[in-house]
C-alpha cells in the first residue's frame, strides 16, 4: 500500500522526537490523534530542532512544545453558503413545480399549519355491491349496496335543479297526441327503435320529420306499410344505422299487420319477436305504451353509472337489469331508466364528468368520483436584505397556490404547485 509523503514525513519526525524512555500510553495516543488531525487538515508538518539539555525530560518538553494545535490554521470552510435570517434572500418571481406524491406521504408544514405537497382526500364510500346473503331458513337474500337511498335521493334532487334532453325530447312523449291511442302506441315503438345509438335530440327531430313528411294523419301503421324503404331511409338519414334500421322499421310494420292485428304486442316477448327490438325496448315501450312495469331497462347510462356507484360489477346492460331487479324496489323500476339517463346527459357524462358540480362528490357518496379543489396557503417570511449597519428588515409575504387534482381511487396524485413571491415596500 502506498503512503503518502505527509504520512512519511509525519512518521520521520514523531520516531525524531520520542525519547528514549517510552512515554505512557494516555500520552502516545494523544500525540498520534494530534498528528492524525493535522495530516487530515493538510497542514504542512515541519520540525524544530529541539535545544540540547542535560536531562532528556527538558529536551522532550521543549519539543513537545513547539507543535500546538492552535498553531496550525483550521480546515477550510465548506462552500455550502448558509442561509440564514441575516442572509440576503432572493425574490423569485415564478415557480412552476409538478410532483408526484404518494397518498401516504405527507408534506411540509408551513406556518399556519396548512400541509403544502400533501393531498387530502375527500371521505368516500368504499365499493359494497350487492350481496347474496342466505338467512337462517336457508333462503337466499339479496341485500342491496350500502347508502344506496342516500345516492338515489341526491340524484333525485339534482335533477331538479336541471333539464335534461331527455326530459322534453324523451321516446315517452313524442308521439302525436292528436292520433288515437293505438297510433300513439306505433309512434312510440318507432323512436325506440329509432333511438338505439341516438341522441334523443336526433331522435326527436327524426320523429318530428316523419310525422310531417308522411301523408296525413302522419306517423301511422299504413303510411310506414306503403311508404318504399329508399324515402324512409332519407326520412331517417339522421340516427345512427339508418340502413338498418330502415330494414327493421319495415319488416316491422309487416308484422305487427299480419300477426298483432295493426297494433304492437302487450308483452315483453312478443316486443321482443320484432326485428331490431331488445330487452331495453321491449320494457321500456311496455311501461311507456301499455302503463305496465315488468322490469327495468337498462341502457349504456344506467348500465356505466351505476358500475361507477359500486352497486354491482356487471359487463352489460342485460346483466346490470338482472343485478338491479334483485333488490330495487318495484316502485323505482318505471323511473330510474329516465333519472339515470338525465343524469348521465347533464352531469355524469360519458366524457367530461362534472364531480365538482355533482352531489355525491361533495358528500363522498361516489367511489368513482373526480374532484378538482383550490387552496391558498399564506406565509408570512421575514428577512434582512443588504449589508452592514444599513440592513433594513423587510416583510414579504409568500402566496402559495396550490392547484389539487384528486383521483379518488386507489393510485398516486398527482399536483401542480406555483409560487410567487413579492417584496412589499420596506418598513
Amino acid at each position: 500500500m502506498r503512503t503518502s509523503r505527509i504520512a512519511q514525513e509525519t512518521s520521520k519526525i514523531s520516531q525524531a522526537m520520542l525519547p528514549s524512555k517510552p512515554s505512557s500510553r494516555s500520552e502516545t495516543r494523544s500525540f498520534a490523534q494530534s498528528l492524525s488531525a493535522f495530516a487530515a487538515a493538510g497542514a504542512p508538518v515541519t520540525a524544530t530542532p529541539a535545544i540540547p539539555r542535560d536531562d532528556d525530560s527538558s529536551s522532550l518538553s521543549s519539543s513537545t512544545s513547539s507543535i500546538d494545535i492552535e498553531d496550525y490554521p483550521p480546515p477550510p470552510p465548506s462552500r455550502k453558503r448558509k442561509r440564514g435570517i441575516n442572509t440576503p434572500s432572493t425574490v423569485v418571481s415564478s415557480v412552476s413545480v409538478s410532483t408526484r406524491n404518494s397518498p401516504r406521504k405527507g408534506g411540509v408544514k408551513a406556518e399556519d399549519g396548512n400541509t403544502e405537497g400533501e393531498v387530502k382526500k375527500a371521505g368516500r364510500v368504499k365499493r359494497q355491491p350487492a350481496k347474496q346473503v342466505v338467512n337462517d331458513e336457508g333462503e337466499v337474500e339479496i341485500h342491496p349496496p350500502a347508502h344506496w337511498e342516500e345516492v338515489y335521493e341526491a340524484v333525485r334532487e339534482m335533477r331538479k335543479r336541471v333539464l335534461a334532453p331527455v326530459d322534453t325530447m324523451g321516446c315517452e312523449s313524442l308521439a302525436d297526441e292528436g292520433l288515437s291511442v293505438r297510433d300513439q302506441r306505433f309512434q312510440t315503438l318507432i323512436a325506440l327503435m329509432l333511438s338505439s345509438q341516438t341522441k334523443d335530440t336526433t331522435t326527436a327531430a327524426t320523429i318530428h320529420a316523419l310525422q310531417s313528411a308522411l301523408p296525413s294523419p302522419g306517423l301511422t301503421l299504413a303510411n310506414i306499410l306503403a311508404v318504399d324503404p329508399p324515402t324512409l331511409n332519407t326520412l331517417i338519414y339522421a340516427v345512427g344505422f339508418h340502413n338498418n334500421k330502415t330494414r327493421y322499421i319495415k319488416a316491422t310494420a309487416e308484422i305487427l299487420h299480419e300477426r298483432f292485428g295493426d297494433d304492437i304486442p302487450d308483452t315483453v316477448a312478443g316486443l321482443m319477436s320484432l326485428p331490431g327490438v331488445g330487452p331495453k325496448m321491449a320494457y321500456l315501450c311496455l311501461s311507456a305504451a301499455w302503463g305496465r312495469t315488468e322490469g327495468i331497462g337498462v341502457d349504456v347510462h344506467v348500465h356505466r353509472i351505476t358500475n361507477l356507484w359500486g352497486w354491482h360489477k356487471t359487463r352489460g346492460p342485460e346483466e346490470t337489469r338482472l343485478a338491479l331487479q334483485a333488490w330495487l324496489p318495484r316502485e323505482r323500476w318505471h323511473e330510474i331508466n329516465h333519472l339515470l339517463v338525465g343524469f348521465g346527459q347533464t352531469i355524469c357524462a360519458p366524457v367530461g364528468r362534472r364531480c365538482g358540480e355533482c352531489t355525491l362528490a361533495e358528500r363522498g357518496l361516489c367511489p368513482s368520483a373526480v374532484v378538482e379543489r383550490k387552496r391558498v396557503v399564506r406565509r408570512r417570511v421575514k428577512g434582512e436584505v443588504g449589508g452592514g449597519e444599513g440592513r433594513e428588515l423587510v416583510k414579504r409575504e409568500e402566496g402559495v397556490v396550490v392547484k389539487e387534482e384528486e383521483v379518488l381511487a386507489d393510485g398516486e396524485v398527482e399536483e401542480e404547485v406555483m409560487v410567487k413571491v413579492e417584496a412589499e415596500p420596506s418598513i
